[in-house]
This record gives C-alpha cells, sequence and structure tokens, in this order.
C-alpha cells in the first residue's frame, strides 16, 4: 500500500483517516501541531503520542519535503527559491520584502496552461498540479527550514490557482486552521486570470480570503490578445462574477493591470479602468511590465505611469504602483518561470 503525505489532509479529513485506524480523532490535533508548528519530518519526534500510535501513523502516511535546488537575492532584498519536488520537476517561489511587510508569492502548478502574453510561467507549457502538500511545503520550508518570518501570502506564483481548485482550498483550510498554521485569513489573497467558475466557487468558501484579478486590458479585443482565456470568458461576464463575489463576501477584489508600453497605457484605458473599479469598489494594483527573455513588450516611461495612475486618483479609485520585485533574479511579476527539467 503506498504512503499518504499526511499534509494533503485537513484536520477534519485526517480525524477521518485515523479513527480507521482506530486512533481517537483528538490525536489528529497533536499531530498538525508536530508538523506545521515545530516542523517535524518524522513521526517518531511526536512524543507526546503514545509509540503504538507513532508506529501505526508511519505505516501508513509519510511527511514530505520539497528541497531547495537553488536561491537567489535581488538587491532590493526580495528571494527566489527553485524547488526541486520528489518527481524532478521544480517550481519556483518568491519571497518580497516591502518594510516590514514579508510576502511570499507561492505556486499551485508546474507551469501553466493559460498562455498569458506577458508572463514566462507558461512558455513551457503546462505539465501538473501541485499537490495539496507540495502547496504547503513552500510555506513550511521557508517558515521551519530557513527561518524566513513571512507576514501575507499571494498565489501569484506559477500556474492559476482556480485551475487547481481543489487542493488550493485544501491548502488554504490548512494556512488557515489555527491548529495548523494559523495565518489570518486576510493575510491569503488569491489571483486568477479569470476562471469563472474559480471565483463562484470560492465565494461560498466560507473564508475571508482577498481575490485578486488579473484584469490586464479594458476590452475583449485587447485582452483576447493579452489574456487568452477571456475568450472563453469574457469581461462582462468576469465582471459580473466579481459583482456577486463582492455582494456574497463583502470583500473587495483587486484589480492587476501591468501597464505595457503603446499597449494598454492610454488615458481612454485608464478612464475604462476607472469605471470598472468602480462597479466593483476594487482596489487597482497598476504593475509596470517587466521585461521577459523572447517578449518583445516593453516598460512605459514613469511620466505615462504617472499620468495613468492621477486618472484613478481623480477618479477617487483606490490605487497602488506596484514595482514588481526582484526583477533582477528573474523574479518579478510574469517573471517566474522553469529553468530546470
Amino acid at each position: 500500500m503506498l504512503k499518504k503525505d499526511i499534509k494533503n489532509f485537513t484536520l477534519q479529513e485526517l480525524k477521518k483517516e485515523i479513527e480507521k485506524l482506530s486512533v481517537p480523532a483528538y490525536r489528529a490535533e497533536q499531530v498538525l501541531y508536530w508538523v506545521y508548528k515545530r516542523g517535524v519530518d518524522k513521526f517518531s519526534a511526536m512524543n507526546n503520542l503514545p509509540k503504538d500510535i507513532r508506529d501505526g501513523l508511519d505505516k501508513i502516511f509519510y511527511i514530505g519535503n520539497i528541497e531547495l535546488e537553488e536561491r537567489a537575492r535581488s538587491k532590493d532584498r526580495s528571494e527566489k527559491f527553485l524547488f526541486r519536488l520528489s518527481d524532478n520537476n521544480f517550481i519556483e517561489s518568491v519571497v518580497i520584502c516591502s518594510g516590514k511587510r514579508s510576502t511570499l508569492c507561492l505556486s499551485t502548478q508546474v507551469g501553466c496552461k493559460f498562455g498569458c502574453a506577458f508572463c514566462a510561467s507558461g512558455t513551457k507549457g503546462f505539465i501538473r498540479d501541485l499537490t495539496t502538500s507540495e502547496i504547503i511545503d513552500q510555506i513550511l520550508f521557508l517558515q521551519h527550514r530557513d527561518g524566513h518570518p513571512m507576514t501575507n501570502f499571494v498565489f501569484m506564483g506559477m500556474g492559476e490557482p482556480f485551475d487547481n481548485y481543489d487542493n488550493l482550498v485544501r491548502a488554504i483550510e490548512i494556512m488557515n486552521s489555527k491548529e495548523a498554521l494559523g495565518i489570518g485569513a486576510r493575510r491569503i489573497t488569491v489571483s486568477t486570470c479569470g476562471l469563472i467558475p474559480g471565483i463562484e466557487r470560492f465565494k461560498e468558501l466560507g473564508i475571508q480570503a482577498n481575490l485578486s484579478v488579473s484584469l490586464h486590458a479594458v476590452n475583449n479585443n485587447l485582452r483576447n490578445k493579452l489574456v487568452p482565456i477571456n475568450k472563453k470568458y469574457p469581461l462582462e461576464r468576469l465582471i459580473a462574477v466579481c459583482q456577486d463575489f463582492v455582494k456574497k463576501t463583502g470583500r473587495m477584489p483587486t484589480l492587476e493591470y501591468v501597464l505595457i508600453k503603446g499597449i494598454n497605457d492610454s488615458l481612454k484605458d485608464a478612464k475604462a479602468l476607472s469605471a470598472m473599479a468602480r462597479i466593483l469598489m476594487a482596489k487597482v494594483n497598476l504593475i509596470p511590465y517587466s521585461p521577459i527573455i523572447g517578449k518583445e513588450y516593453k516598460t512605459p516611461a514613469q511620466g505615462t505611469i504617472n499620468i495613468f495612475k492621477k486618472l484613478l486618483d481623480q477618479n477617487k479609485i483606490g490605487v497602488t504602483v506596484r514595482e514588481s520585485k526582484g526583477k533582477d533574479i528573474q523574479a518579478g511579476c510574469g517573471q517566474l518561470a522553469l529553468h530546470k527539467g
């Protein structure tokens, strides 16, 4: 019988699993304490569990790890981590430092199938989804094996989170559970390129995590080119489902907008973006394009960025210019790619 990584189970799921072994359900909380609070990777280290229970768990479960292959440190203090998975595939995670905030950018897939025109993550195609445990392992490595303090967590790394919905949500439940990682829901953000079924399910989750939508264009013709999933889920439907999200959750979404020189940085674009943000009561993150090898797009001049932002400010839209950190180590927005495998 193949062993199962115990980090693939939420607390309630684990209780049911260990009850099959005639182990009292409350022992699941003790196991989670050791895995998530203490970072142990062997059942033998869980010394407040009887030996027969530890041995029984060890026959059915294991506590997996991901391995660090490479790391790179930016001049702005951001760090990029290349992790090797158990099947020798690779993913990248980034820690972004800004003042007292330290944000971990998490991957959910090996590669990406959605092919956004300005993003490197899909250039080598899609390989597979990450398991729940592989998503969580990115946090555990940095928290316990690397000693990295983290304040915020964003699913904006490699892959489309809602395309791996079940494993994503299980990971969020583990992150949010006080018996596991105990991360406040409002410190967790999920970014999507516009998978409407995922947004529809996410609004029913009951956990107050944040939603971020990678918009990048304010008309269907341009968005079809920049974000091809728009051909299946056009802007009208995307705006409508985001309105439903706001009504259901009371949470203000964020619209991510990568500014690309001569493509989507005009005053006309800024006016249309303001109108969309007002409809959704949304915040806007303006992200100057991060250069990617093989792509011909360019970053707008600072003056253009300032004028674009000023128009949103004048329309009383909450707007931030989010300079991508780690550009010098290819860790900026849209720059994560498979460098090995």
